[in-house]
């Protein structure tokens, strides 16, 4: 039961997260929230039977932050396109590169990072893009998060939430 997972909607239908099954019936039976689309299973208790939700709206509406992507190897790689700034080699064999190097500085930020191939990052060593005479395909920066960002990995398999996130179709096309 635990498995499954259930999209959680605000009260005006816009996507808030995603949730576990035993937790969306809590928030169904408390009065908290209503099932709008249902799954195809159900849960068998010793006097009653409940259809599992797999969309649930809240009845109040909640206010959330909008979501921020945490700097890590892999969103770097991803936000480059799992391609080398500097040569445009496509490999999922990438490194991290830091444009201004740590030793004189450079921090460990979102416009100080990007992915380099081994040969590209070998090459420009301890000097700076300009200094290596490399020149960068793209500007490093913070990526753009869309407030759906952490529901597009259910996407794929639960074709019945798409209707639920606005711009979907849009996105899986290009």
């Amino acid at each position: 039961m635990d498995a499954a997972s259930v999209l959680v909607l605000n009260q005006n239908y816009e996507p808030l997260n995603v949730c576990n099954v035993r937790r969306a019936l809590v928030l169904v039976l408390r009065g908290k929230a209503e099932v709008i689309e249902s799954a195809r299973a159900a849960f068998h208790t010793a006097h009653s039977s409940f259809v599992l939700p797999s969309v649930i709206r809240l009845v109040h509406m909640i206010r959330r932050p909008r979501p921020k992507v945490r700097l890590t190897r892999k969103e770097v790689f991803a936000r480059d396109g799992w391609a080398c700034v500097y040569c445009g080699k496509v490999t999922r064999e990438l490194t991290l590169d830091h444009v201004m190097p740590r030793h004189r500085g450079g921090l460990h930020t979102w416009e100080n990072l990007v992915s380099a191939c081994k040969p590209c990052n070998h090459r420009k060593a301890g000097r700076t893009p300009s200094e290596a005479k490399m020149a960068m395909h793209h500007e490093p920066g913070a990526p753009r998060v869309s407030v759906y960002y952490s529901l597009f990995q259910y996407l794929g398999t639960q074709e019945e939430w798409r209707k639920f996130v606005p711009g979907y179709e849009s996105s899986a096309a290009g």
